[in-house]
């Protein structure tokens, strides 16, 4: 007897570790930078250049990206800009098997820089990031049997996600625009701020397809060291060629936004008045194709009696593949900040995700949005300041009569943010919130890996009565009283004029083993 198997590759996802941790030190001011007399604004990132499980623990290796914005303490105080690093090594406590890889997503970061005095910083860097750990498995699933003697055989249908691709990819973007004419030209860049926003992926043939749009922020001196500042949003959009690629597959792609860089350029003019902008898109790409399989889950036969083995596996159905918006709307009373903000000049924000709990509705996150905002003040000695706060969410990413046995890939952006003045002493906040949902059913199976043919006990078998009646009990069918009482799911439905196979608990059935006739 000869086992039919198809060969099935997948991903499979343990459980994430959540990690915090600090660094402090102290930062040299830079010998061609000017003195510093007060910080405006700071903000730090993250970027892991080396991550690998060492012993019981992953050791996370990097260096975390600052920038800080402040008030030189020159004779006509103005604007001045400072960006450094910072290395660290984390260690995160995780046991491994060794064969699963460990990633980073849902990265956040909390920057404060504090003056020592004017050529030296005080930097202190809080740091949260989610380990996630996947394996890639490799099943074989059992279809059918050859066999040259009859055998009754029971499948279950599947729905089954099969790993297409696997792999991590970068899309460098490259784009360019004009200031306006009412700004000034630029004469030095101090500080600017590249984020993604709205980004569509989509499945091509043999291509990831992107589209999104850069929202840019830049804060400049001009020629004549006067402070100006721009806000632009920057469409692009392009393709990574990804071989076996078609658009009906499914995917679940996190991405993360590095190596910006913002230049000045000449416009046709010969002046200063075009903005280059460069940046990274680092892609973590898992892309699924959707297989429906048949699984064999029992045989047996009249002839002879099978024995076979399995072993336990878990594979996955896909649910849901989306991405759910929540809206924020707030309005900050900030008496802090009285009459002092003529003008918000540029608002940056970030998820911190504090639970995530599957219910019988759908996934119920709750967490905080981190927000900042640099601001125009009406003092022209100190004409520049920042706020920073929090606002609390809840929000539920819907999917009724949720199964229990499930399990979801979570990542999460700002997608839309504007802080706006309401009067005085309050801001209105309005931002949208953006979590992609990947989520699966566990399925839990008995795979047939072996099957062996013994010779029936004939003295057994004499034994059986030819003709039962019973009553259906809990958890019987048709199938299970067809192999226990050695005849077929037809012979049961034509003695007992079943057009289907559904029975209930307490219905009355006549049963004939195989080969004695009705008289």
């Amino acid at each position: 007897m000869e086992l039919i198997r198809r060969p099935i590759h997948y991903t499979q996802e343990g459980k994430s570790i959540f990690d915090q941790f600090y660094l402090d030190g102290d930062y040299n001011v830079p010998e061609q930078k000017e003195d510093v007399q007060r910080i405006i604004h700071g903000t730090a990132e993250l970027k892991a250049e080396d991550i690998r499980p060492v012993e019981n623990y992953v050791r996370v290796t990097g260096k975390v990206y600052f920038k800080i914005l402040y008030m030189s303490a020159s004779g006509d105080p103005r604007p001045a800009a400072i960006e450094g690093s910072m290395p660290f090594e984390e260690m995160v406590y995780a046991q491994s098997d060794g064969n699963e890889t460990f990633f980073l997503r849902n990265v956040r970061t909390e920057f404060t820089a504090s003056v020592v005095h004017s050529r030296k910083l005080s930097l202190r860097i809080m740091a949260e990031m989610e380990v996630g750990r996947e394996w890639i498995r490799d099943e074989e699933l059992t279809e059918d049997v050859e066999s040259d003697i009859p055998v009754y055989r029971k499948t279950q249908k599947m729905n089954l996600l099969r790993l297409a691709v696997s792999r991590k990819d970068t899309y460098r973007i490259k784009e360019e625009f004009n200031i306006p004419g009412t700004k000034e030209s630029i004469g030095q860049v101090l500080l600017t701020d590249l984020s993604v926003r709205r980004l569509d992926i989509r499945m091509g043939q043999d291509e990831v397809l992107l589209r999104g749009e850069l929202e840019v922020f830049c804060m400049y001196l001009s020629a004549e060291e006067k402070a100006d500042w721009i806000s632009q949003s920057v469409p692009f959009e392009g393709r990574i060629l990804c071989d076996g690629v078609t658009e009906s597959m499914f995917y679940h792609i996190q991405h993360t936004l590095e190596d910006t860089l913002t230049d000045v350029r000449l416009d046709e003019d010969g002046e200063m008045r075009v903005l280059g902008i460069e940046a990274t898109l680092a892609l973590r790409m898992n892309i699924f194709e959707e297989e429906e399989t048949e699984v064999l889950k029992d045989l047996y036969s009249l002839e002879q009696q099978c024995v076979f083995d399995t072993k336990e596996t878990v594979l996955e159905e896909l649910l849901m593949q989306n991405q759910s918006k929540c809206k924020v709307s707030e309005r900050l009373s900030l008496p802090e900040l009285k009459e002092d903000v003529l003008q918000i000049l540029h608002s940056q924000g970030g998820i911190q995700l504090e639970s995530e709990q599957h219910t019988s509705d759908g996934i119920r996150v709750e967490g905080i949005l981190h927000l900042s905002f640099l601001y125009l003040r009406g003092d022209d000695t100190e004409p520049y300041g920042s706020w920073q706060g929090m606002i609390p969410f809840s929000y539920l990413i819907e999917y009724p009569d949720m199964p229990e046995q499930v399990t979801s890939s979570l990542s999460y952006h700002v997608e839309q943010l504007a802080v706006t003045l309401a009067g005085s002493e309050a801001v209105e906040v309005k931002a949208v919130l953006s979590f992609d949902v990947f989520l699966r059913r566990l399925i839990s199976a008995e795979v047939i890996t072996d099957v062996r043919m013994e010779p029936l006990d004939a003295e057994q078998l004499a034994e059986r009565p030819g003709i039962v009646g019973l009553i259906v009990q809990s958890g019987e069918d048709l199938w299970s009283l067809a192999k226990k009482y050695m005849t077929t799911v037809e012979g049961i439905k034509e003695v007992n004029s079943l057009n289907d196979e559904k029975v209930s608990q307490g219905d009355k059935l006549l049963i004939f083993k195989e080969n004695v006739s009705i008289l």
